[in-house]
């Protein structure tokens, strides 16, 4: 299938609020990119500046500014070119130039062996790039898709090579940054080439499935919109929705590959104004339709460690057929697409993008939506030059899904799943983990390695004499956070 050829006007037509200073920005550096990329080649054969527009228009998809789509549309101009850097600065500015830099700077990494070695090598860059500005990572993640769309052009074993790192790597952290459109996008290109036989089968399962479940929704849309109509209900909008190919493959595989154990293949989406209206549309869907018990998840109250908020409810619909019904408010919606830079999109500040990340109290991102970047990067220093370890923390403590325990007095606390009440105290404190003797879960005793559940609530059990942590707890501890802390004191007292 020929690559979709994009203009200049196909990115001015997505761009957030675009005025002429806006305008001028971009089309100035489309024509400096264009420039300079004259007379070059995709290995499909197509002009070169095909590749920093297809990059330009998603970041302009996902809200981003204009001095992030111009450093998108230069972000291969130094590398690849004669224009320098130093000219970029000289006619954009610093702040362009220090984007492009950095994306040049992670463009040069270089794949070694190993897998785990690959992981190291990306995830180290990525992260520090993230912890001094996220829209290097923003336009590297937008960069990555249109390679990952035009990975038939390259030789089999480089797509093998391009498509793990991706899957490994790329989709991850679109997932922790909360871009669900980018994420899915980068699995399901990944998953294409990975495994080719499965992602087939996948696909056409889907393909025959939705075609019989699609009248079915269509129904359900019609009467759910009727009944929230008469119960004046101000709907933004009400669609079907389809599971992305690797999702539902990681699904399926959990359910021995069985399709009609999958109840959100297809699904209904409900987008309202306001949060009051989203729990005012679940009373009015399950007065309508009975839901399934169990299958009720608000991540409105308790959002995802990615910021992901919605309402899932899992109904028995028209026909008495399972169908699950999502519902979230507009911004909900854009930041589920969106992630993080959603964030820009939302904010009435006119303050310098540069400014936003890490360097201005007032920041318009909460720091605790990107809290985990700086962790990570404190992790980093404090492990030194231990790979494996620094490996382990990673694949534990950031890609893993996450489960949200309870303190005694209703505070919330972010783990990952299979961490037990030693991994919880030291997310309270150290000194809490430290003084440990015992825990509670829900009012009832439990060993120390007690693997917590959503929604638990958990007293620690400490002791005033009781200062040093077990040299036992480091076999069933999962975070980092936790091993950290019992290394340390125990080396502090002569233990290990």
């Amino acid at each position: 299938m020929p690559e979709k050829r994009i203009t200049i006007e196909d990115i001015l037509k997505s761009v957030h609020k675009l005025d002429a200073k806006k305008e001028a920005l971009i089309r100035s550096a489309y024509e400096v990119a264009l420039k300079a990329h004259t007379g070059q080649k995709r290995k499909s054969g197509v002009e070169y500046i095909q590749h920093p527009l297809h990059t330009a228009l998603n970041l302009a998809k996902i809200g981003l500014g204009s001095h992030t789509i111009s450093a998108g549309l230069l972000h291969d101009v130094p590398e690849d070119t004669e224009t320098t850097l130093e000219e970029i600065e000289k006619k954009f500015g610093k702040e362009i130039a220090t984007l492009v830099d950095g994306v040049t700077k992670l463009g040069k990494i270089k794949l070694r062996g190993t897998k785990e070695e690959l992981y190291l090598e990306n995830l180290r860059k990525m992260f520090l790039a993230m912890a001094s500005d996220i829209r290097v990572v923003l336009i590297k993640l937008a960069d990555r898709l249109h390679n990952m769309e035009t990975l038939s052009h390259v030789p089999p074993e480089k797509q093998q090579r391009i498509a793990m790192e991706t899957l490994e790597v790329f989709a991850p952290i679109a997932n922790r940054l909360g871009i669900g459109e980018i994420k899915a996008r980068l699995e399901d290109l990944s998953f294409k080439y990975l495994d080719p036989e499965n992602y087939e089968e996948v696909s056409k399962l889907v393909k025959e499935q939705y075609s019989q479940r699609k009248k079915y929704v269509d129904k359900a849309i019609s009467e759910l919109k009727k009944e929230l109509l008469r119960e004046g209900i101000d709907v933004i909008d009400i669609y079907g929705r389809t599971k992305h190919t690797y999702s539902l493959f990681q699904k399926l595989k959990r359910h021995d590959m069985d399709i009609n154990k999958i109840y959100d293949l297809v699904g209904v989406r409900i987008v309202v104004p306001e949060v009051v209206n989203c729990y005012e549309t679940l009373g009015i869907v399950h007065k309508k339709y009975r839901p399934l018990v169990g299958r009720i998840k608000d991540y409105i109250s308790l959002p995802k460690p990615n910021g992901y908020q919605s309402i899932h409810t899992t109904i028995f619909g028209p026909e008495g057929k399972f169908l699950e019904v999502q519902i979230r408010t507009k911004k909900m919606d854009d930041e589920a697409e969106f992630g993080i830079a959603a964030h820009w999109i939302y904010s009435e500040k006119k303050q310098a993008l540069k400014d936003i990340f890490f360097r201005n109290k007032k920041t318009v991102i909460p720091e605790k939506d990107i809290a985990w970047v700086r962790q990570l990067r404190e992790w980093q220093n404090e492990l030194g030059k231990d790979d494996q370890e620094f490996m382990e923390s990673l694949k534990i403590d950031f890609f893993k899904n996450h489960i949200f325990a309870f303190t005694p007095s209703g505070d919330i606390i972010d783990l990952p799943e299979e961490a037990n009440t030693i991994d919880f105290a030291y997310r309270v404190h150290s000194e809490v983990g430290n003084r440990a003797t015992g825990a509670k879960v829900n009012g009832k005793m439990v060993p120390l390695d007690y693997k917590i559940r959503n929604g638990d609530v958990i007293e620690i059990l400490t002791s005033r004499d009781h200062k040093t942590p077990s040299r036992d707890w480091l076999r069933f501890v999962r975070t980092s956070n936790a091993k950290s802390h019992i290394r340390r004191m125990l080396k502090k007292k002569g233990l290990l």
